[in-house]
């Protein structure tokens, strides 16, 4: 097995460069619009918290999630590779609540394979941004397909979103579940029968 590009990916671990100023004026003036007392003790270090969790949690709109397959290996596998049961969380952009769920991302490789860590970091890049389960589950196929240059594409997202079980609708316990198949998996059933089985045969 070698490398067909050795240079190393770069982390996902490091500073957001959000304007976190900007950010804690703009909590503060919700709390105070809500009628609440920014200045008591419980929240007065509110908005520099709620700072933070957004530089965190929109830290990917500032990274390239392309980086994370830069880097694969010669391999004459050509079976489906499939990593299920990928965590992630992010914020719905329409109104700024968490979802959280799980990816399962395949594809079946054409002579390069990328490592398997990869896949799950660019899952992290793709959700820590202002997002919509649907665009997710299409950006991370489109990722797959222009970078590894697979046979095929396959990937599954199930997420629950908090905008429809805390607020609105109220409906705990409900699961959305998105697909996106690209090349063999939309073109041949059978693939993406096998696909299917191997993420939820054993359930």
């Amino acid at each position: 097995m070698s490398e067909t590009n050795a240079r190393p990916a770069k982390t996902i671990l490091r500073e957001s460069p959000v304007d976190k100023p900007r950010i804690e004026a703009a909590v503060r003036e919700i709390l105070l619009a809500v009628g609440e007392d920014p200045d008591r003790e419980g929240l007065r270090e509110t908005p520099a918290r709620v700072a933070r969790m957004y530089a965190e949690m929109f830290a990917g709109l500032h990274l390239d999630p392309a980086i994370h397959l830069k880097k694969t290996f010669t391999e004459k596998y050509d079976e489906i590779v499939l990593v299920r049961d990928i965590a992630f969380a992010s914020f719905c952009e329409h109104h700024l609540l968490p979802f959280t769920g799980k990816a399962h991302i395949a594809y079946l490789p054409k002579g390069k394979i990328a490592g398997l860590s990869k896949l799950a970091r660019i899952v992290e890049v793709l959700s820590h941004r202002p997002q919509v389960q649907e665009r997710l589950t299409e950006e991370l196929a489109d990722l797959l397909m222009r970078e590894l240059e697979p046979k095929g594409v396959g990937i599954i997202v199930e997420a629950t979103h908090s905008c429809m079980t805390i607020r609105g609708v109220r409906k705990p316990g409900s699961l959305c579940t998105t697909s996106a198949m690209r090349g063999i998996f939309r073109e041949n059933p059978m693939t993406r029968a096998e696909l299917m089985s191997l993420i939820y045969g054993g359930r």
